[in-house]
């Protein structure tokens, strides 16, 4: 587990998930994406009525920590981020995201995979995948388009366009804007709404409007191995180090 992801059970057999690395916007580093991974698989176990994953300090994610990814793309094997999001797409207890703030990269991919999404007016999200030499990752290139048509997929994919809290509602890739102080309160209510009802015709209403997930286990298994190729190229290595340089401490 990390110290900077939190997973507690609340009120209403809800699972609160919150990544807590304020300091840094809750970048993420491999072993917080081992924590929330664990969180979420043990939802499952666990039959939980439902999951709440949100940040803390004013800010969703600001995506990964760079270094800390470069150094875990070193290594053999699945990344911890990919690892994340293959266990985002199979989890079965319904999940619900509160967004305040900066929600970068797989800050805004997750939430295709989340049944109900809340987000603060200051909430910002952006896929930089391109402009870092990758591609998007969470099935976003399959689930995106499909939620906001091919024409704004490819400018926020491909332009990595920003985009507001009110931009997302209407989009349609969150339920409802609730302001700061109350969004958690908000998310967790709804999350109980969700844990409050049969188990069983929850869970089969939730598989049937998500559908076959083939399609989406077949794009995160191809971004998958494309990220990895993108992420040896020199293009990417160039934007990394531009990146870190950039940052503070860098």
């Amino acid at each position: 587990m990390s110290a900077h992801v939190t997973v507690t059970r609340e009120e209403g057999d809800v699972v609160l998930v919150r990544i807590a690395r304020p300091e840094k916007k809750n970048a993420l580093t491999g072993a917080m994406y081992g924590a929330m991974t664990e969180a979420l698989a043990g939802a499952d176990r666990e039959r939980a009525g439902a999951v709440v994953l949100t940040g803390s300090g004013g800010s969703f994610t600001a995506g990964n920590d760079i270094a800390d990814f470069l150094a875990a793309g070193e290594r053999r094997g699945d990344l911890p981020a990919s690892l994340f999001v293959k266990q985002l797409a199979r989890t079965e207890t319904p999940l619900v995201a509160a967004i305040e703030g900066p929600a970068v990269g797989i800050g805004t991919t997750l939430i295709l995979h989340c049944d109900l999404v809340y987000a603060a007016p200051s909430a910002r999200f952006r896929m930089p995948f391109v402009d870092l030499g990758l591609v998007p990752e969470a099935g976003s290139t399959y689930l995106l388009p499909r939620r906001v048509g091919m024409a704004k997929a490819a400018e926020l994919a491909l332009l990595a366009e920003p985009f507001d809290g009110a931009e997302a509602l209407r989009l349609g890739l969150v339920n409802g804007l609730v302001e700061a102080d109350e969004l958690l309160g908000h998310a967790l209510a709804q999350a109980r709404r969700l844990a409050a009802k049969p188990r069983s015709a929850l869970a089969v209403s939730r598989r049937l409007l998500r559908g076959d997930r083939t399609g989406v286990e077949a794009a995160i298994a191809a971004e998958t191995d494309a990220f990895g190729e993108c992420l040896r190229s020199p293009e990417a290595k160039a934007a990394f180090r531009s990146f870190l340089q950039r940052a503070p401490g860098g």
